[in-house]
């Protein structure tokens, strides 16, 4: 009778709870001291790197003649990144699971109905901040990691895990996956797919939005509310300015036809989200005032040209104010006795995000499928114009990303955050069928 080896999950088995629940309580113990929120809150995500490392070094080629290479590297102190390989035979097969992040965003222990910063149990439902965004993953991808390292199985491929900072405000630069991006110490993961592992609901997360945040800034003049033909309202200025750049922005940016292919719920947005006013009485009319917003952008567009474009509509309104819709006969945005004219600005605080849209034709994509279905029961890729910093800039640099994830989306930046433990068991197994199809290439 012929003989076979043994499969790779054979050799692995599944996700232990005592194991994968010790470690990420030890994880979320951390999450006090790793929320992202400069400048009040500065993350020490070197905090969960040594939770990580005490998992893996004992397995590691530097420290006990183990299987694993580990390196931890910094680019300020106390905030490392930890790059894991399970080294295979074959030097250019390689597969990565990347973007589990070891910060967190903040959490106010008064909202929440248990402790945030501590790891709460209750049967499946593995409780506390971070559990799905993202230090669940991170603990999950040190037990795949772990196992590996155990179990030692053949590879042909080379498997990679890395564990970044600072995802949570990746405006601030040269910290985490960016740098290493940079400094060439991923340039090997371009000779294969990578999964970035930050999404939820235990499917292919297949597009996502770019970001734009924006802000409208109306002048007028200020005057008493009874004599509203003597002021200029920057309130209506900007109401009806709005309206204008809104309409213009839907005719310039309409929904596109690829966004039907991958799914989006939503086409590109522009909309308002804060009103501001520098405050007054009921009965004065201000003298300026500002409405800020966003705009969510399907990644078929650029937002370069989207700012390029909001920046002329304002041009316009500006040049043309006469023109614009006025509220009722006292309402005016020009006093030529006074050679005074309301005027706009719009202003864009932080730096543009690019969305995401995931090779369909790539092997990556096929694997992930095929191991979500073969897991989960079925496949449903979807897309949303949400925004995942730092992975459209891994696209561009030529990596095969794909991304997926197996938190609670529901729980995503909310409080009350939790995982399933069943979950997580079926991400484990979703990751040993990826390495195992890609064996077979």
């Amino acid at each position: 009778m012929a003989s076979h080896s043994p499969s790779l999950k054979d050799l692995i088995g599944s996700l232990d709870r005592e194991s994968y629940v010790s470690l990420l309580s030890k994880i979320v113990g951390e999450a006090r001291h790793v929320q992202n929120n400069p400048p009040d809150l500065i993350p020490e995500e070197d905090r969960v790197a040594r939770h990580v490392l005490d998992a893996l070094l004992p397995l590691s080629t530097s420290t006990a003649g183990g299987p694993l290479v580990v390196s931890h590297i910094s680019y300020t102190e106390g905030r490392g990144n930890i790059i894991v390989e399970y080294p295979g035979s074959c030097p250019d097969k390689i597969l990565s699971f990347v973007g589990c992040h070891m910060d967190v965003v903040t959490a106010d222990p008064a909202a929440w109905d248990f402790d945030p910063f501590s790891l709460s149990v209750d049967g499946d439902k593995l409780k506390g901040r971070g559990t799905t965004d993202c230090l669940g993953h991170v603990a999950l991808v040190t037990e795949l990691m772990r196992k590996l390292g155990e179990a030692r199985p053949l590879l042909k491929n080379t498997v990679v895990a890395v564990f970044i900072a600072n995802e949570e405000n990746s405006s601030v630069l040269g910290i985490g996956v960016d740098a290493l991006v940079k400094d060439g110490l991923l340039d090997k993961l371009k000779h294969g797919p990578l999964f970035w592992i930050d999404t939820a609901d235990k499917q292919p997360c297949i597009g996502t939005g770019g970001m734009i945040s924006w802000k409208l800034r109306a002048a007028g003049k200020l005057f008493h509310s009874g004599l509203p033909h003597k002021a200029i309202n920057p309130l209506e200025l900007a109401m009806e300015a709005l309206k204008v750049i809104q309409s213009r922005f839907y005719q310039d940016f309409p929904s596109h036809p690829q966004e039907k292919v991958y799914g989006f719920a939503t086409p590109s947005t522009m909309k308002p989200t804060q009103w501001n006013y520098p405050g007054g009485g009921v009965n004065q009319i201000p003298a300026e005032c500002s409405i800020s917003g966003d705009v969510r952008l399907t990644p078929f567009y650029s937002p370069t040209e989207v700012t390029r474009k909001l920046q002329e509509y304002v041009d316009d309104i500006n040049a043309n104010i006469e023109k614009l819709d006025i509220r009722g006969p006292a309402s005016k945005y020009v006093l030529p006795d006074e050679n005074l004219r309301g005027r706009l600005t719009i202003s864009f605080d932080e730096a543009a995000m690019t969305g995401l849209a995931c090779d369909l034709n790539s092997r990556g994509f096929h694997v992930l499928c095929k191991a979500t279905e073969e897991v989960v029961g079925y496949v449903k890729p979807y897309s949303i114009t949400g925004s995942l910093p730092l992975i459209s800039e891994l696209q561009q640099e030529g990596f095969d990303v794909q991304t997926s994830g197996y938190g609670i989306m529901d729980t995503y930046h909310a409080k009350n955050e939790y995982c399933l433990f069943s979950d997580m068991c079926q991400g484990f197994q979703v990751f040993l069928s990826i390495i195992s199809q890609l064996e077979e290439d």
